[in-house]
């Protein structure tokens, strides 16, 4: 099997972008945003609205996605030929 690895890989300007603006955050609003999520779900579930506390609920994984997303972004920054470039 052939090695298929490019390693001139660059990020976008979007990314880039992108990294930037959620650097800015605190990695605490991700973390809130999932409790509060939690929170929601099942206050909804309480109340008898299964279905919506289930889609509420499944928010949480994502909220901390973005959080651990957020603490790489802001630990490593944008790829490392792009760190060299700068």
């Amino acid at each position: 099997m052939e090695n298929l690895e490019n390693k001139n890989l660059q990020e976008g300007e979007m990314t880039k972008e992108i990294e930037e603006k959620t650097a800015q955050l605190p990695s605490k609003v991700f973390l809130c945003a999932a409790i509060t999520a939690m929170i929601g779900a099942t206050a909804l579930k309480c109340v008898g609205h299964k279905h919506s506390a289930l889609f509420v609920g499944q928010w949480v994984a994502p909220f901390l996605l973005f959080g651990i997303y957020n603490k790489i972004v802001k630990t490593q920054g944008h790829d490392q030929q792009d760190n060299k470039n700068a």
